[in-house]
């Protein structure tokens, strides 16, 4: 069978994050499973499948034809063609990890994360804004569907009135968690008090909302900063509008850092007071388990997949809200000592029940009816 790596190549993405430990987690199955399922990957990039073998799990093959992912979005919602074996060969099972499957001649399983791009057209890139063309296309040549929540899974069979029996919620294992330095994380934050926020500058991830819950707190908390990690996006103007409100002291202390190492972000997690999410749409969340499983308290908002995905381990405050997300943050900043410990004891154990194992297991059967099918 054959999965699509392309997610692997580049700026380590959420859906790098799943390709990465799905991947890892089929390679890591009995030696008689893995082979029974002969897994190997492809990649619809005209060069990156010459990269590919330097980023998969040992014992797991490249695939050496290749076409643009460009091609597939634009033709694949109108025409089965191209077809994977022409660029890729023959497989039994072909899952496309990110919206898009090629038409093809076996079974085919296509990952579907969120459906902000219909849900929230405003809140999706041109790129985006065609997954939902090309999830009806695979739905209608018979594709089986994967979503990494319940909460997805609804929306597909409500959305695009697929099979139910078609559709699979597995859901993606935690994050690593890193062994990050604290005061590393205070000096690249630069203060030893932050709130960090964890990914991608964009509309959906709420991020002028938490710059003015920090500002309702920071006035009382002379050490308090707020710090943003993550690469630039199309929300980036609402935030800076946002963070303009504030008083001048305080726009000093709302740190962007931009898109950070994997080491930087896990010195900042380590040395983070606490983890803010307040996500106005999410079909998953892997922010706030990486949080957790590294020993941070969480407040997130109970938007879309997050009250399935997080459960009691973490507050979650109504989307919008920002008294509530303030009030939720000053309760999580005040935690201390046993009190604290305690937050943090149950996030862990709440993180290490997702895990890669389970997430490819669970693709595995999916594999097995797609291939049936």
């Amino acid at each position: 069978m054959a999965v699509d790596a392309t997610p692997l190549l580049g700026r380590a993405t959420g859906v790098g994050t799943f390709v990465s430990g799905l991947l890892a987690g089929l390679a890591g199955r009995p030696a008689e499973t893995l082979a029974s399922l002969d897994v190997s990957a492809y990649a619809l990039s005209l060069r990156g499948w010459r990269r590919l073998g330097t980023v998969l799990p040992a014992g797991l093959g490249v695939r050496r034809g290749t076409m643009p992912a460009g091609l597939g979005l634009r033709a694949w919602p109108i025409v089965p063609v191209p077809r994977f074996e022409w660029f890729a060969g023959r497989a039994d099972v072909v899952h496309g990890t990110n919206f898009l499957v090629p038409p093809t001649g076996g079974g085919a399983v296509v990952t579907v994360h969120a459906l902000v791009s219909l849900h929230y057209p405003e809140m999706v890139d041109s790129t985006s804004a065609r997954y939902p063309a090309g999830v009806r296309s695979a739905i209608r040549r018979g594709a089986l569907v994967h979503t990494p929540s319940l909460f997805v899974a609804r929306e597909v069979v409500e959305d695009f009135g697929a099979d139910p029996d078609r559709v699979v919620a597995v859901a993606h294992g935690a994050p690593r968690a890193g062994r990050g330095d604290p005061v590393a994380g205070c000096a690249i934050a630069g203060g030893g008090r932050y709130v960090l926020a964890l990914g991608t500058v964009e509309p959906r991830k709420g991020l002028p909302d938490l710059v003015r819950a920090f500002g309702m707190l920071a006035d009382e908390d002379a050490d308090l900063r707020l710090v943003l990690a993550g690469p630039d996006g199309w929300g980036l103007e609402a935030v800076e509008a946002a963070t303009a409100e504030l008083s001048k002291g305080l726009r000093r202390r709302v740190q962007r850092l931009g898109w950070v190492a994997p080491g930087d972000r896990d010195d900042l997690l380590a040395g983070a007071a606490v983890l803010a999410y307040p996500s106005r749409y999410e079909g998953f969340g892997f922010p706030p388990l990486e949080a957790m499983a590294a020993g941070v308290p969480v407040v997130a908002t109970d938007a879309g997949a997050l009250p399935e995905v997080l459960g009691a381990a973490a507050p979650l405050v109504p989307v919008g809200d920002v008294d509530a997300l303030a009030a939720a943050l000053a309760d999580a900043l005040a935690l201390d000592g046993p009190a604290r410990e305690a937050v943090v004891a149950a996030g862990r154990a709440h993180a290490a029940t997702f895990t890669w194992a389970a997430c490819a297991e669970g693709l595995a059967h999916a594999y097995a009816m797609a291939a049936g099918a």
